[in-house]
């Protein structure tokens, strides 16, 4: 065997013909001969390349002679790539062939039978026995519903987490799709459809096929994988606790305590095959906000004798659209103000007594959404003064901003790379969407990224929570090769 070279720990010895250099961040034949294993360097894999960076010797002079076109400035800058191009190949090509028609019947089943917020039973049921038919030490009923599965690896390590959410929307399905749901339950006092118009269907089979996966691997797991199958990530029901925050307050992240987090969603407007991301924070931060508009109540024909809950609803909605336009500075970060529903009134000749509106916030900023909240409360009541009723309003957080951490990002960046292609692996801007995992990352550094589900070719996607979403089905093969491999080389890296 050749001796291994050594780049890291000492100068690279100095031998006839070894001292041109080549300019720093220079792409050419060394590249190609590294990556590939070029002619005239016999042996010289990327596997030998991941040995030289963990000894030191030296190096004969024959051997430097057959580095000739790889200059000694260009090996050293190129050999981290090359080590984290080499060193993580987990040969799990026949796994993911065997799980994906799995994970596509899960998906499936999960879609036809959705289940609300904090009502997830027969979900949850489905994916604990699956856990344990894996040989996971298996928790149940971890807020309310949520089913969290333990693997431990064969060698000691560090802990990672990965989470998926379960639960549902109350959106009626509006396809010819053969596993349509046609599930309904009651919502705030109503009948109505229930559908996975969000896509936490697939993000639930995925999680199933990567605990398939790395238990079939445990002999590569260096420390423990931690599963979170996480219900309520819509919100809970009025009156009930539940989502990411609860499950934190449970303690999801002790016992054994995580180190860093993964999690996905799918996107109907994204290619099948692609992921995107954002370091740093790349989901707002959402809250909830009720106001309360009393006025006088009157005879429709007799406006003047009465005051106008309505007429005051929609000037309160009037300018609290003028602290987005003309107070919130929109060139740092967007923000977003939506009055989603109002509630006023019995009969067509009846100016009523009151009026109730609720609505949502998103900002990306935590400076911004002091500010934006400061704001409306000042704004409401005044407004109410200014027509002679009176208003009051009540915020309440739903999630905190979802943050990528930088550090964890970039060390994770050559996985996604490594199983999506780099040119599948894509940035994009923050969205004004939000996710409890952000409760998650708000105790260890945590990445969140976009799954592609559009098929590609596509122009008009099928846009979430509605009742025409739909995902394309090829693109959840690569949610479970990323997740897997995430794991795999984070814990791997110690």
């Amino acid at each position: 065997m050749h001796p291994r070279p050594s780049f890291f720990r000492g100068k690279l010895q100095d031998h006839p013909g070894s001292a041109q250099k080549a300019p720093v961040g220079h792409r050419g034949a060394g590249e190609t001969a590294i990556r590939n294993g070029a002619s005239g360097l016999p042996g010289y894999t990327r596997k030998y390349i991941c040995w030289a960076a963990l000894e030191t010797v030296s190096l004969q002079p024959l051997e430097i002679q057959t580095l000739l076109p790889m200059k000694r400035m260009f090996l050293v800058l190129l050999l981290p790539l090359a080590i984290a191009a080499s060193a993580q190949d987990w040969n799990l090509a026949a796994d993911y062939q065997d799980v994906e028609p799995k994970v596509i019947e899960w998906r499936r089943d999960i879609h036809q039978f959705p289940e609300l917020s904090n009502r997830e039973f027969k979900t949850a049921e489905k994916i604990a026995k699956h856990l344990r038919s894996l040989g996971m030490e298996v928790q149940t009923g971890v807020a309310h519903t949520g089913v969290v599965g333990i693997l431990k690896g064969q060698q000691p390590g560090k802990v990672v987490a990965l989470r998926a959410d379960i639960d549902a929307l109350p959106v009626t399905e509006r396809n010819d799709l053969p596993f349509r749901s046609e599930v309904t339950a009651e919502f705030l006092g109503e009948k109505v459809g229930v559908m996975h118009a969000c896509g936490h269907d697939t993000h639930t089979a995925i999680l199933m096929g990567v605990a398939e996966v790395l238990s079939r691997n445990k002999d590569q797991i260096r420390g423990t994988v931690k599963f979170i199958f996480q219900p309520a990530e819509e919100g809970p029901p009025p009156g009930e606790e539940g989502g990411a925050l609860l499950m934190v307050r449970e303690g999801v992240l002790k016992n054994p305590d995580v180190d860093a987090i993964f999690g996905l969603h799918i996107n109907s407007e994204t290619p099948a095959g692609v992921i995107r991301y954002k370091s740093g924070g790349t989901m707002a931060a959402a809250q909830s906000f009720t106001i309360q508009v009393r006025g006088k109540q009157s005879h429709g024909s007799q406006p003047w004798s009465g005051v106008d809950p309505i007429l005051i609803s929609a000037k309160i909605v009037d300018g609290l659209q003028t602290i987005i336009s003309r107070e919130a500075k929109l060139t740092d970060e967007a923000a977003v103000i939506t009055v989603g529903k109002i509630k006023s009134g019995v009969r067509f000749n009846i100016i009523p007594e009151s009026a109730e509106m609720i609505g949502t916030i998103r900002t990306l900023d935590y400076g911004m959404k002091d500010q934006i909240n400061r704001r409306m409360m000042e704004m409401v009541p005044a407004i109410a003064k200014a027509y002679g009723g009176e208003a009051s309003i009540e915020i309440r957080d739903a999630t905190d901003i979802t943050f990528n951490d930088p550090a964890l990002v970039s060390r994770m960046l050559p996985t996604l790379t490594r199983v999506a292609g780099e040119e599948n692996v894509q940035t994009q801007k923050a969205v004004t969407g939000a996710e409890d995992f952000s409760y998650f990352q708000r105790e260890v550094p945590g990445f969140f990224f976009f799954l592609g589900g559009m098929t590609p070719g596509n122009t008009e996607p099928f846009p979430h929570h509605t009742p025409d979403f739909r995902i394309d089905e090829q693109g959840l093969i690569l949610g479970v090769k990323a997740l897997t491999e995430l794991s795999l080389d984070y814990l791997s890296q110690g």
